[in-house]
């Protein structure tokens, strides 16, 4: 049995502790955070959908993405504020950073430094399948 001083102090202690950890893990199905975009971002052209699949992690410090650039369509050129990288899953296109353009195509990753000046374009025949990850300034709430 606590005494009432004890349990006085356990709520003090309850209360000043920092919020509690998120859960091991978080799961996410692409279905269900899946979103048609016209245009694609930072002055993109054409339509593509994307897939927020960490926004629904709790106190996370990085974001993963899956984005889908159909037919003709672009990520705008845009300065980063962080280090980022695009891995193709499928299709191919050409990635710009600093005016050096390269194509891409499957299994391949292009890591892209702050402070560059990038943009990514869909070419070819089919889609181009993305996976974009980039750290946050801050870890979410």
């Amino acid at each position: 049995m606590f005494s009432p001083l004890a349990a006085a102090l356990a709520a003090v202690a309850l209360q000043a502790s920092p919020a509690a950890p998120a859960a091991p893990m978080t799961i996410v199905r692409e279905q269900d955070v899946m979103r048609r975009e016209t245009p694609p971002p930072h002055g993109g052209v054409g339509e593509s959908t994307a897939y927020r699949l960490s926004d629904q992690a709790p106190r996370r410090a990085m974001e993963f993405r899956k984005r889908v650039l159909h037919a003709g369509a672009s990520i705008g050129l845009h300065v980063l504020t962080h280090d980022e990288v695009y891995y193709v899953l499928e299709g191919e296109g050409e990635v710009t950073s600093d005016g050096d353009t390269r194509r891409i195509r499957p299994r391949t990753a292009a890591y892209l430094y702050e402070g560059a000046n990038v943009g990514i374009r869909q070419v070819g025949g089919g889609d181009l399948v993305l996976l974009i990850s980039y750290p946050l300034k801050a870890r979410t709430k």
